[in-house]
């Protein structure tokens, strides 16, 4: 294969949302050329092109990039759309060198080059990668979406933007995670509202003794656990976060009919797990995302599942690394909060890497 032709950059960042953002103050810090990619038109549309009512999970206090500010009430939780223009501002202030509305569909290595294939043709050249694609770009639904009639509305929550796409009568959303049970309670006020509930949720309380969670869990050090140790992987598996408004009872109370988990689909009858069922006119999967990292077509890169394999963002494949994998080394790994020094983290080691080879 000839590895010669195609654009050549010294490192390419794939994704330039905040994960890709701060792994590009990072190489900037340290003195290393770089490339960014990202399909999206405008930088921050990862965030943009979700639902209307969507806010930040964390508070502006940690939801910043190195640098610059997130503008407003260090407490209070920016809108998707308040975020978004606020990373399309940090990529302009800091003049990073971008290809927009670019995807990458395939990425090789031949002998020490990595080759990073375009859709619609083209390639780039690189000597290293570091993949920051986020935790939500490929949305996930159980196999009991297929046997639904094609007469009713189904969407996943990565496509629900408000209450007017919805088709009239019952809806019924499937997931309670913060996304679905968000869109459940602004469903309820135009429309007859139902979640399906799966494993019992934690849900911590916003504030305590006058203080935010997240100040909280900042001074006790649990963002910072290790992912690998024991109090890191209790977090993982309990996977609590704090309640804005939208605990069971808020949700009640607004109008949010709550149900057991949805075991089966029987046309536009759904059943649940206690044994009731109800009638529905329109389904939202707020099931969550899957990694699908089957575009990395690289030997020992990607797991039997499609995971991206990897320590710590370091990937066994020499010079490819990650950014913005949840729990990646920590419980702010996954957040805007730790993107930062898990990008640190992951340049020093590619620092040094190439240090060793020169």
């Amino acid at each position: 294969m000839d590895s010669s032709k195609g654009l050549r950059a010294d490192i390419l960042i794939i994704g330039a949302g905040q994960a890709g953002l701060a792994a590009a103050n990072a190489l900037r810090m340290a003195g290393l050329s770089f490339l960014m990619v990202d399909a999206g038109q405008a930088i921050g549309d990862s965030w943009r092109n979700r639902y209307d009512t969507l806010t930040l999970f964390t508070p502006r206090r940690i939801s910043s990039l190195p640098g610059i500010p997130l503008i407003g009430d260090p407490d209070g939780y920016a809108t998707k759309d308040e975020f978004s223009d606020y990373l399309e501002r940090y990529a302009a202030s800091n003049g990073y060198p971008i290809i927009r509305s670019t995807k990458v569909v395939r990425l090789e290595k031949v002998d020490e080059l990595f080759l990073a294939y375009l859709e619609g043709g083209g390639r780039l050249i690189s000597q290293a990668v570091i993949v920051a694609t986020g935790a939500f770009s490929t949305p996930r639904t159980p196999e009991i979406s297929y046997s639904l009639p094609s007469d009713i509305q189904q969407m996943h929550v990565a496509d629900f933007r408000n209450a007017g796409s919805i088709t009239s009568g019952p809806v019924l959303v499937v997931g309670d995670g913060a996304s679905g049970r968000d869109v459940a309670m602004e469903l309820a006020a135009s429309h007859r509202a139902l979640l399906a509930r799966g494993r019992q949720r934690k849900l911590l309380p916003e504030n305590i003794l006058g203080r935010n969670i997240w100040w909280w869990l900042e001074r006790l050090g649990l963002l910072r656990v290790s992912a690998y140790g024991l109090i890191g992987r209790r977090m993982r598996k309990a996977d609590p976060f704090p309640t804005r408004g939208n605990d069971d009872a808020s949700l009640i109370r607004s109008g949010v009919s709550l149900k057991s988990r949805l075991i089966a689909l029987d046309g536009r009858r759904a059943k649940f797990e206690d044994g009731s069922s109800e009638d529905i006119g329109s389904i939202i999967w707020a099931t969550g995302y899957a990694q699908d990292f089957r575009w990395i077509d690289i030997e020992g890169a990607v797991g039997s599942r499609y995971e991206a394999v990897h320590r710590e963002g370091i990937s066994p494949v020499a010079g490819l690394y990650y950014v913005g994998r949840p729990w990646q080394r920590n419980r702010a790994s996954g957040l805007i909060a730790g993107v930062a020094d898990d990008a640190a983290f992951v340049v020093e080691h590619l620092r040094r890497l190439r240090a060793r080879r020169t």
